[in-house]
């Protein structure tokens, strides 16, 4: 169901977005990306796990397993780079309005090579010897090979440079954006009021978008965290300490973070073609007036 959910919203997403494409202002460029990372991991991973699921075991061999894991943890990187990046344009557009007027179409495009790049890094860098990718202990998926920190300090490197550089790091990111966003809000009423009715009406959409933003990654995290946990639990804690039965929950709340940000998405687009089309009486009723 989720991957059934999350290939046709996504698909959806991506689908309505090409046919505006010149017009998607740069975080919506970066909520594409968003979608094309959820799809990516729907198309690609759902399938082999699905057919393992039904099969009480992993059906893919090793070959399989190391690119299953590789390409969910490169997809699922590359949604939280994504979401970092929406954070900070957020926070310069709210917070610092000389810079955030300054972000451009081919800026936003600069960026998604940067997480692209990024993402593609630390989900290779187990391939060079420094990790890998194992069966997960219920044995019908694969991800990090979080018992390497049992085995030896490299291993204990490895799985700590995971959890700063593509967990803490940019978690502690999209806190300080948001929570900087919120206090500016509050002393920014004011602010606003002065100038004229176009900046104004700028200034409530890139509101909207923020709150769109905060909403994702509020998702994303309360989905990914506890898998994190279980995780970390399992790579420093003792062996076999977390049961395979409850260690499965983490991993399937993980995966369906893919399914709900399409949600998001249309919700918060009935409530902008309310707002827009209650700004079109508007204005023409102020022309009527003159």
């Amino acid at each position: 169901i989720t991957g059934i959910l999350s290939t046709l919203g996504n698909g959806y997403v991506i689908f309505m977005s090409s046919k505006r494409k010149k017009k998607l202002r740069p975080a919506e460029i970066m909520t594409v990306n968003l979608a094309v990372c959820d799809l990516g991991i729907s198309v690609v991973g759902k399938p082999f796990s699905i057919i393992s699921f039904f099969s009480h075991r992993w059906m893919f061999g090793w070959i399989g397993c190391r690119w299953y894991g590789w390409a969910g943890f490169f997809f699922g990187c590359g949604s939280l780079i994504t979401m970092t990046a929406v954070s900070l344009d957020r926070y310069l557009k709210i917070c610092h309005l000389s810079y955030g007027t300054w972000l451009k179409r081919h800026h936003a495009f600069i960026c998604l090579a940067i997480i692209w790049a990024y993402a593609t890094f630390w989900a290779t860098v187990p391939f060079a010897g420094v990790g890998n990718y194992a069966p997960e202990p219920f044995g019908t998926s694969c991800t990090l090979d979080w018992w390497l920190a049992q085995a030896s300090v490299a291993g204990q490197a490895f799985v700590l440079s995971i959890l700063f550089f593509c967990l803490l790091f940019p978690t502690a990111v999209i806190v300080f954006s948001y929570v900087k966003i919120i206090l500016k809000v509050k002393s920014s009423t004011k602010e606003v009021a002065h100038y004229d009715s176009r900046i104004q009406n700028s200034h409530i959409l890139e509101m909207k978008l923020t709150k769109v933003a905060m909403l994702i990654c509020a998702g994303f995290l309360i989905a990914w965290i506890p898998y994190a946990v279980v995780s970390v639990w399992s790579a420093f804690g003792r062996p076999d300490s977390v049961p395979i039965q409850f260690s499965v929950i983490p991993t399937l709340l993980a995966k369906s973070a893919a399914m709900y940000n399409p949600i998001i998405y249309q919700v918060i687009d009935c409530k902008f073609a309310c707002c827009r089309s209650g700004g079109l009486k508007a204005k023409s009723s102020s022309k009527k007036s003159r």
